[in-house]
């Protein structure tokens, strides 16, 4: 997994993303993910995320440090090599001092709905990614 990523967001934590523990809910670090390939596909493809034909082949998290209430997370991601119809993303999670919470790593597919099946990725979005 790569350190150096070719885009990153903030993100702050909510209220509601905190559990009885008293720090950000495991489940939530995925939406955190989900907020990133959101902001990446509209700011890097051009394409909001609801309209990009993609399902969410795999999701891997490592979780390395509890994110506390009041702070803004950093997300970096990096596409390191597409496929012919996967989007493979690495993450990383980080906390206001730098500190990593969590790395992870997601394959996006693009996906026919109707022929129900894969499909490639078309050049635009391709040539967009492989710019950054």
């Amino acid at each position: 997994m790569t350190t150096d990523h070719d885009f990153e967001t903030t993100i702050p934590v909510r209220f509601r993303d905190i559990d009885a523990m008293g720090h950000v809910n495991n489940a939530v670090f995925a939406t955190y993910l989900e907020q990133a390939r959101a902001d990446y596909f509209r700011e890097v493809v051009g394409v909001g995320l609801t309209a990009v034909e993609t399902v969410l082949a795999s999701l891997t998290v490592d979780f390395q440090q509890p994110i506390s209430p009041d702070q803004t997370v950093t997300v970096g991601l990096s596409v390191p090599d597409l496929g012919e119809s996967s989007v493979p993303m690495e993450y990383e999670i980080r906390l206001e001092d730098g500190t990593v919470a969590a790395t992870a790593e997601t394959v996006q597919v693009v996906y026919d709905a109707e022929a129900e099946r894969s499909r490639p990725i078309p050049t635009a979005w391709r040539t967009a990614i492989e710019s950054t």
